[in-house]
């Protein structure tokens, strides 16, 4: 890598809020839930596909947000998504 690309690698990740009244936001609200958000509940949410909400987690939210997002299987909900580490400016108002 060159040395400038690491350079932009670094500021990669948003400084600016999401804000909260668009999807995104709604999904960040759902994922710092104690009990965190399925699939399900993000698709109620966004209106969106599972393929969607799948691709938000990874492109926007951990790439480029750097949100560290934490999946665990439980017996009655299924796949559980959480935000681990708190979020970079929060939500916009």
């Amino acid at each position: 890598m060159t040395p400038h690309a690491k350079a932009a690698s670094d500021t990669k990740h948003a400084t600016q809020p999401i804000p909260a009244n668009s999807k995104l936001g709604k999904m960040v609200r759902l994922l710092q839930r104690t009990r965190g958000a399925t699939l399900n509940d993000l698709e109620k949410a966004t209106g969106w596909q599972r393929h969607s909400v799948r691709g938000a987690i990874s492109g926007s939210l951990r790439g480029k947000h750097g949100l560290k997002i934490d999946v665990a299987n439980d017996l009655n909900r299924g796949r559980v998504y959480r935000i681990k580490s708190p979020v970079k400016g929060g939500c916009a108002e």
